[in-house]
């Protein structure tokens, strides 16, 4: 098996690399490294969390070692489809680089312009950004891309389906002709075939799995929903997903709740807080300093569950997440790749549960089709009330319960006057026959005698 030592990459590359207690590659950064060393294009396929990350920096690394950055004129550049995702990128490239004398800018919405711009005056090695910011940067005069001899488009797919397609051909025109380039991605759709085939020259094809294969390691596992009253859909979809997490027990140690819709994102953590589960949102929407206090949160094991969008589908690198809850079907299929691979990476063994409504059954096809496997149904031995719920109910009924025991006893009513004189008519019409003409019900003084009228009416005059 090769080993890093033996890969020719930079002795304080290779020293940083030990530092960190890696020794062996992984097979995509095994058959990416050397060729990227070659200064060869390299199209890079592999499931995630296999190690694509370091399969791009420590080549790059290797070949800026020598060398001057000059101000606004960086020598590499790396863009990634999030802000998460570039900031990942940044945290490697300060673990792999300690003892190399080079510098990085990192260029992402939600941190202001001018900090950016006194990084960027000095001079980078490495400039890792998002599309959008990096092009708001050159508009304002503020970025030289003429001097970029390598160029890193991480998880390529994902910024096409994000519509970067664009923006994308654009910093490419904007970048020498000479420069080496870098495609990596998990999966890789057929309508980017067109970019590649522009923009790489030659490359080195690596594909390590069959295109959207998720990982082995995965366990995998759909409830089908079906709400038992329609206006209540969304209600009784999110007792579901409570009683699904509390269903895992203790092997739920932390976990990614993926939803469709931020709004869907923050129903789902004001729900699961208002039944006492740690949790708490990530979403597009979010501050940068919002977002990167819930991601710390999450990876000090602070955070148990992590309610996201598809912002946190891609590159995150937190290993040690053991489940993964697809509160909604992803629209696109890809997605699902993307959100099974938070969890069992590096090895490790991982959970997904995916909960599928009616009108997602033809997403979930998709998803079958996609990964050639049906997924295991376990919609049978779920109830729909999860064990703070049924916890809560009880105590609710042992309250109702014990008020109802100490709760005092009524005292009998006392009759009013006119039912004695009500009872007396019925007894004098079982003792006499009905009255002709009268019905039922003759007046109570029909039936009364002479004597017992007489003694009424001295009552009356008494009152």
């Amino acid at each position: 098996m090769t080993k890093f030592s033996e890969m020719n990459l930079n002795q304080k590359v290779l020293k940083a690399i030990n530092e960190a207690g890696y020794h062996t590659p992984t097979p995509i950064q095994e058959s990416a490294i050397p060729s990227a060393l070659q200064g060869r294009d390299v199209l890079g396929i592999a499931q995630t969390g296999t190690g694509k990350t370091a399969g791009f920096i420590l080549p790059m690394l290797s070949l800026l070692a020598r060398g001057r950055a000059r101000a606004r004129m960086p020598r590499s550049l790396v863009l990634c489809p999030t802000r998460e995702l570039a900031a990942q990128v940044a945290e490697n490239f300060d673990t792999y680089s300690k003892y190399l004398k080079l510098s990085k800018a990192l260029l992402i919405g939600g941190v202001s312009f001018k900090e950016q711009d006194l990084i960027i005056d000095k001079g980078v090695d490495v400039l890792i950004a998002t599309p959008g910011r990096l092009l708001d940067h050159f508009e304002r005069g503020k970025l030289i891309l003429s001097d970029v001899k390598i160029m890193v488009v991480d998880e390529a797919d994902r910024m096409l389906d994000m519509g970067f397609i664009p923006d994308i051909e654009r910093i490419f025109g904007l970048t020498p002709f000479t420069r080496q380039t870098l495609f990596f991605s998990a999966t890789m759709a057929a309508e980017i075939e067109r970019v590649t085939n522009t923009f790489l020259q030659s490359p080195a094809r690596i594909e390590m799995t069959p295109q959207a294969t998720a990982s082995e390691t995965v366990e995998q596992n759909v409830a089908m929903f079906k709400p038992k009253k329609r206006y209540r859909a969304d209600t009784e979809k999110r007792r579901l997903l409570r009683t699904l997490i509390d269903r895992e027990g203790g092997t739920c140690t932390n976990a990614i709740i993926f939803c469709n819709r931020k709004t869907d994102v923050e129903i789902c953590t004001r729900s699961l807080k208002k039944y006492s589960y740690n949790a708490s949102a990530i979403h597009g929407d979010l501050n940068q300093s919002q977002r990167t206090k819930t991601l710390d949160a999450f990876r000090a094991g602070e955070l148990k569950l992590l309610v996201a969008s598809d912002v946190a589908a891609r590159g995150l690198d937190i290993p040690t997440v053991s489940h993964v809850f697809n509160y909604d079907v992803p629209n696109h299929p890809e997605d699902y790749i993307h959100r099974i691979g938070r969890t069992g990476r590096a090895g490790r063994s991982g959970k997904a549960i995916t909960i599928c409504s009616p009108h997602d059954e033809q997403h979930l096809e998709a998803v079958e089709k996609l990964i050639d496997r049906q997924i295991t149904r376990i919609c049978n031995d779920i109830d729909g009330s999860s064990q703070n719920e049924i916890s809560g109910k009880a105590s609710r009924k042992s309250r109702k319960s014990q008020s109802q025991k100490e709760r005092p006893k009524p005292k009998a009513k006392k009759r009013p006057p006119f039912q004695d004189a009500f009872n007396h008519s019925r007894s004098a019409k079982a003792r006499n026959d009905e009255f002709a003409g009268l019905g039922d019900n003759p007046p109570v003084f029909l039936a009364m005698s002479l004597d017992e009228r007489m003694a009424e009416g001295r009552n009356q005059i008494r009152i």
